[in-house]
């Protein structure tokens, strides 16, 4: 029998994790963000589902398993993961598939971002704006559109491309990751 539940997490506005456990640990929850000054969020700003947080698993306590958490991971390039819960920052609501307000956020400044690039023609700069919302998602379309996203910022520059790897790494896809930042 499954005795576990998932709490909810407590996420700021520009992704920063404020309390994954933010029903069973109060305590810890915060009205803005500690890093940004951002509010913070417990629901999708669509649909009001709850942001699915730490799962309580019934047998081990949250410190039983936050060392055992810290036995068993490896640290992994480009990865948004909680050492002490084993979790990952949410891109979209798996209720309605909205993304949350930092993938938005993140969107929008890699969509700023392109707009600047006079190193690229204008058509170059709509391809990568229509890569990104490919590379954010796992989808058939991601490794196509991340082969295309990481040729466009190369030509673009060094700088262009740490500057988009800086905004975007919280929110792309593993298989993006994997396709534009091999190692």
């Amino acid at each position: 029998m499954n005795d576990g539940w998932y709490d909810t997490a407590q996420i700021c506005a520009n992704g920063h994790v404020i309390n994954w456990m933010s029903i069973s640990k109060p305590e810890n929850n915060r009205g803005f963000c500690g890093k940004c000054g951002a509010p913070t969020i417990t629901n999708c700003q669509y649909c009001n589902a709850k942001i699915m947080g730490y799962y309580h698993v019934g047998r081990f306590t949250y410190e039983e398993h936050k060392k055992r958490m810290r036995e068993i991971l490896h640290p992994l390039p480009n990865a948004t993961l909680d050492y002490n819960t084993g979790l990952t920052l949410p891109s979209f609501c798996p209720e309605c598939s909205e993304p949350y307000p930092w993938t938005e956020a993140k969107l929008k400044a890699a969509q700023e971002l392109t707009d600047e690039l006079d190193s690229l023609k204008p058509k170059e700069r709509e391809l990568l704006k229509k890569s990104l919302d490919d590379i954010v998602r796992d989808t058939p379309q991601t490794t196509v559109a991340a082969t295309r996203f990481k040729k466009l910022v190369a030509k673009a520059g060094p700088v262009v491309a740490d500057s988009f790897r800086k905004i975007l790494v919280d929110v792309l896809s593993e298989t993006a990751k994997k396709v534009i930042w091999p190692s």
